[in-house]
């Protein structure tokens, strides 16, 4: 892993553009089509934005899959929309170089020569703003293989056999316009408008090639992927993520997350990337805030206070599944800490960068809000199917949890400097 962080340290301060997260929804905008992306405003004076913590968009890894999960999210989901290799090339080019300088900081097109004739190159709404650990992090879903029968660009006899739609879990009520895509990406910040700003000047660089599918705007992570990083609350207030792995776990990261080269001797390209899973979870908030405190920490499993294990202990201590009360285990056979547990799932760990969300109100005037969870892992038929049709069918949890989005992505390994985003799928 060589996911570094720069030598610039982290200030601390809190955004001034911190509450964006539940605004921004429509913040997508169509501009300039690739060609006219390569030229334009760029010879005013570069902003100098304040310190502030950046991630190298270049590694061995793609950032933002074991990067410490900052607070913010934006996840785009793109359908391609031209036949032509080479104009998907072109795309994937200019992202790469728009991703490797947003990430540290900078403006798109920074440095260019100005054309007042032809539409600014950055949409500018982060000026001045600092990198605030900005994450880019793409994705190749099924149907950019094939769609409809089509070996669309050539590229089916490398497509990775994991590399499948989702199947339809027990309880699914999936919004198709929620679902899937043939490109995906992950942005991830610690300022909302750092978030928003880096999927919408992709979505206006990839005008005429791309068309977003949907997306979706997360706030308040609902897991760490550090040991440096406390536990954080989902919107039921329960402390999530407890049990995730982190990147400290350099062993269990290598076993569970990234791809090795031995897994599919037919699409080696994906060596060193991994398998994106996202899926929207509506959470019935109102029954769920009627719920008694004890129902609540029996479907959960853990005390909600201190988020310990109903089996004793602190947060961190190990899950004990046998001992019993007087009417029976102290862990309810169908609580969520047990079904998800490694030793109910031949011993599966997963590394989780879920978000909570809200998205106003349904037509009943309900809360839309819940979790969008994300996960990587390195195999989605033994890593995450299972697990998942387990938790569908057994988990107390599901009265409480509506699951309306879904997808699967391929996530190719980092990007060396010279080189664009899956490089290797099209060599």
């Amino acid at each position: 892993m060589t996911e570094q962080d720069s030598t610039e340290p982290t200030t601390g301060n809190v955004s001034r553009r911190r509450l964006l997260g539940v605004a921004g929804a429509g913040a997508l905008a169509g501009g300039a089509a690739i060609a006219g992306w390569q030229v334009g405003h760029g010879d005013y004076e570069e902003p100098q934005p304040t310190t502030s913590l950046a991630y190298d968009f270049h590694g061995e890894h793609q950032a933002g899959i074991v990067t410490p999960s900052q607070d913010r999210l934006h996840f785009a989901s793109f359908d391609v929309t031209t036949d032509s290799s080479d104009d998907l090339i072109a795309l994937l080019k200019a992202w790469t170089e728009a991703a490797a300088a947003m990430t540290a900081g900078k403006t798109v097109g920074a440095g260019q020569v100005a054309n007042y004739d032809s539409p600014p190159l950055d949409t500018g709404e982060a000026l001045g703003l600092p990198a605030s650990g900005l994450t880019l992090t793409f994705g190749f879903g099924p149907t950019l293989f094939e769609k409809d029968g089509k070996d669309r660009f050539g590229l089916n006899k490398r497509r990775p056999k994991a590399l499948k739609r989702l199947p339809h879990f027990p309880a699914d009520n999936l919004d198709p316009n929620r679902t899937d895509g043939d490109l995906c990406v992950q942005a991830c910040a610690n300022d909302p408008q750092v978030a928003v700003h880096a999927i919408r000047n992709l979505a206006r660089i990839g005008f005429g090639t791309v068309a977003v599918r949907w997306n979706q705007l997360g706030f308040g992570r609902t897991s760490s992927t550090s040991t440096t990083q406390a536990t954080p609350r989902n919107l039921m207030g329960f402390k999530d993520g407890t049990a995730n792995l982190k990147a400290e776990d350099s062993a269990e990261i290598e076993k569970f997350v990234w791809v090795d080269p031995a897994d599919d001797a037919g699409a080696d390209w994906l060596a060193g990337g991994s398998y994106l899973v996202a899926r929207r979870i509506k959470i019935h908030i109102e029954p769920w805030d009627r719920t008694s405190l004890n129902e609540q920490e029996n479907l959960i499993g853990r005390d909600r206070a201190h988020g310990a294990p109903l089996s004793g202990g602190t947060e961190f201590t190990e899950l004990d599944l046998k001992i019993k009360g007087t009417t029976g285990p102290l862990i309810p056979m169908d609580a969520h800490v047990r079904l998800a547990h490694p030793t109910q799932n031949n011993g599966t760990r997963l590394l989780r960068r879920g978000y909570n969300f809200t998205d106003g109100t349904d037509a009943l005037g309900r809360l839309d809000a819940g979790l969008f969870f994300i996960a990587y892992v390195r195999d989605p038929d033994k890593h995450y199917i299972p697990m998942q049709n387990q938790l569908s069918s057994k988990d107390g949890l599901m009265e409480y949890l509506q699951h309306t989005g879904s997808g699967l992505w391929a996530v190719p390994p980092g990007v060396k400097k010279g080189e664009y985003v899956g490089q290797a799928l099209f060599s």
